[in-house]
């Protein structure tokens, strides 16, 4: 467990602009993405989207670090499409930007201050 941690803390201190893929247990595996998430709203936000895509087996977005980490299962569903739901969601993942009809509908509060849509 604490050799788990240590590569989580590893791999988001390694930054990048790919997600981070990590073996968890038999079965799963963790993805990490950076968002462009602000808020607790957007916490709730994209916690809740992942919980709908099926293999997702939980999900974390540290709003501090604006990093969202899924543990799913690998023969359930891919890192790319985990990111295209977060995309889906309003958000950006990596370098990807979120979907525009999406991100329009987000509060107010959940939308980027410094960055024109």
């Amino acid at each position: 467990m604490k050799f788990l941690l240590a590569l989580s803390t590893l791999a988001l201190l390694s930054g990048g602009a790919h997600a981070q893929t990590t073996p968890v247990k038999a079965g799963s595996a963790t993805t990490q993405f950076k968002t462009s998430a602000v808020c607790d709203m957007c916490k709730a936000r994209l916690e809740k989207s992942m919980a709908y895509e099926k293999g997702v087996q939980s999900a974390n977005l540290d709003v501090a670090s604006q990093v969202l980490s899924v543990t799913y299962r690998p023969d359930k569903i891919t890192p790319a499409a985990l990111r295209t739901a977060v995309q889906k969601t309003g958000y950006d993942a990596d370098d990807q930007p979120a979907d525009a009809r999406a991100y329009g509908r987000l509060p107010d509060c959940c939308k980027k201050t410094n960055a024109v849509h």
